[in-house]
């Protein structure tokens, strides 16, 4: 053990070289012994094994425009898709001397420049500085200065020299983005052996900066950087691009947020607006707003990676994007006024039914000549009477669908494992701070939530409500089904557990049943109710209309329809008011100006006909 005592201070006599270098060690030593205790990582989920490489995924977005390509790297990297080399960001350590002080600090730079891809295939991905502060602001981070630049160039273990390819209008293509990315990787091979993945490295690309000069050059870009072997920089600080600027040698370089600064933690834009502080990181003065306008066109209450549109109707806004392999998401939030009031955030998952659109899903009036399906769920106009019903619960509505149509065949496909990765990924994008989830699913859409079971060892604590809509064709015992969900009812804070069906083994279809006693989802709810009685006492409520069973003061509960006319009532409960009923069943709530089975209760809030 090393005991601070031992290191004197110095006396009046030294040399100031000597107090220097003194001062020096102890700080090394005090970052060695305190604060490389606990890891500076990016914080993101862990990348799918079915994500898109970096060939990939330069092939996936060559077409698309720079609005269309930056969303996508925007998802990818929100989803976790970078390299896990990029992960863990690298100490730069700085002095300076103000008013005969020496000033010790500790930035944290990630390793490269943003990635997509994997350590084996990763394309350096250059962005607009609009998207750069997105992605910092949802990581807590910042982009960085020239200064900060020039001292992660001397702190590099590896410097590569710049490898300018001709300028013409092509420049700003992704095919060439993709061939200087080729040209760095065979650069940075030849270090790998003495340096591997992760150690800080420099030269390759310019910089994305933030400095003082924006705050008069709104619109603009600032680029710095491109160092040569000799410590030179090609590119001196420049703003004579708009920020919609994006070439092959632009890219971006993360800073962590929290820095040291003479022994304790700061945040980075309070030392960069300290006036005594500030040269540490800036050689320009104090930079009092640090930042780019961000990529979101409306904010969720944090920084949203995705653009939100807001509607003509029910003041909420909507965002749609693709999470591979093949899932769509449409979020439906509320608008930005209701969000500023709230308390508290429900994040509910709805997967799909098989064979329904969103839009079907989601429901609007129709006419005499309109489409059914557009008139057999209104989960749209459902969630609005939630948000009525709960107006100190800002609501988000995340659909779920696949390209399939299809949540069984699309897991038969891709298997289970991706299926928390994807629930991570929209917490991410998506939600605020202190997020409750829901998983939720009708007819098809419950084998989503099964496989989100299968995946995880335990559900995790911020899962709060499960809810099976005529859905739960896929329990079983020998799967451990029964086992997971006890453990995650019987957690310190509650949790509640809605499953509705009805008797679908006396209906008929065409005159014949279609389902079996065992395997439709009147035989599984009572399956799954007998098999989680091993832990839970239920109090049996039945009548003509519907059999309840009830445990755990109400969290716990199975709605089962009886079925005496034989009829086909597989999305009637969905209808009549079965969404709203899952949502807020064994709460104070329940029951509260809707009747399940009952009239529909969120008639107003339906959307009008195209």
């Amino acid at each position: 053990m090393i005991h601070f005592s031992a290191i004197h201070a110095p006396q009046s006599r030294k040399s100031t070289h000597e107090r220097i270098e003194c001062l020096k060690l102890l700080w090394i030593l005090l970052l060695c012994f305190g604060l490389s205790a606990s890891s500076q990582i990016l914080q993101l989920p862990a990348r799918s094994t079915n994500a898109p490489t970096g060939s990939e995924f330069v092939s996936q977005i060559g077409p698309l425009n720079q609005a269309d390509r930056e969303r996508e790297i925007l998802l990818q990297i929100a989803s976790g898709n970078i390299p896990n080399f990029m992960r863990k960001l690298c100490p730069v350590q700085i002095t300076n001397m103000v008013d005969g002080k020496t000033n010790f600090a500790t930035f944290y730079a990630t390793p490269d420049y943003l990635a997509v891809g994997s350590d084996e295939d990763y394309f350096l991905a250059p962005i607009t500085p609009n998207c750069a502060q997105t992605l910092a602001d949802q990581l807590n981070c910042s982009l960085p200065t020239r200064k900060m630049v020039d001292d992660i160039y001397v702190a590099a273990e590896v410097k590569l020299a710049p490898s300018p390819i001709p300028p013409s209008p092509a420049m700003t293509s992704v095919e060439v983005f993709s061939r200087h990315n080729l040209m760095v990787r065979n650069q940075r091979a030849e270090y790998l052996k003495a340096h591997p993945l992760g150690a800080l490295i420099a030269g390759h690309q310019k910089d994305v900066v933030i400095s003082p000069r924006l705050t008069n050059s709104a619109g603009k870009v600032a680029i710095y950087g491109w160092h040569q072997t000799n410590g030179v920089s090609i590119q001196p600080l420049y703003l004579g691009h708009a920020n919609s600027w994006v070439d092959y040698s632009q890219c971006t370089r993360l800073v962590l947020q929290a820095m040291t600064v003479n022994g304790t933690t700061q945040a980075l834009n309070t030392v960069l607006s300290d006036p005594s502080l500030a040269a540490l990181l800036s050689d320009e003065g104090v930079i009092s707003n640090p930042r780019y306008p961000t990529n979101a066109a409306v904010s969720l209450g944090v920084h949203s990676l995705v653009d939100f549109t807001k509607t003509s109707h029910f003041d909420e806004r909507i965002a749609s994007f693709t999470i591979e392999p093949g899932v769509k998401v449409y979020v439906n939030a509320p608008g930005a006024d209701a969000l500023a009031t709230v308390k508290e955030t429900t994040l509910i998952f709805y997967a799909l039914p098989n064979g329904n659109t969103t839009a079907q899903t989601l429901g609007r009036a129709t006419n005499f000549a309109g489409d059914w399906r557009y008139d057999i769920q209104h989960i749209g106009a459902q969630t609005r009477f939630l948000r009525n019903l709960l107006p100190d619960n800002a609501i988000i509505l995340v659909c779920l669908e696949n390209d399939l149509q299809s949540w069984p065949a699309w897991r038969k496909k891709y298997g289970d494992k991706s299926i928390p990765e994807i629930i991570a990924s929209v917490q991410k994008i998506v939600a605020r701070p202190a997020t409750e989830t829901v998983l939720s699913g009708h007819s098809g859409g419950g084998s989503f939530i099964f496989g989100y079971l299968n995946a995880v060892e335990t559900v995790p604590d911020n899962i709060t409500r499960i809810a099976f809509l005529d859905s739960n064709y896929a329990y079983t015992r020998a799967a451990g089904h029964n086992n997971k969900l006890v453990k995650w009812l019987s957690a310190s804070r509650p949790h509640y557990l809605c499953v509705l069906a009805y008797d679908d083994a006396s209906a008929l279809l065409d005159g014949k049943p279609f389902v079996s006693a065992s395997g439709g989802t009147w035989g599984r709810s009572h399956a799954m109710q007998k098999d989680l009685a091993d832990d839970f006492q239920f109090k049996a409520v039945t009548n003509s209309d519907l059999e309840k069973y009830v445990a755990l003061n109400g969290r716990l509960q199975f709605v089962l329809k009886p079925n005496p006319e034989k009829q086909i009532l597989h999305t009637t409960q969905v209808e009549l008011n079965g969404f709203i009923h899952s949502m807020v069943s064994g709460t104070p709530n329940e029951s509260k100006g809707y009747e399940y089975f009952g009239p529909r209760a969120y008639s107003k809030w339906i959307l009008p006909s195209e």
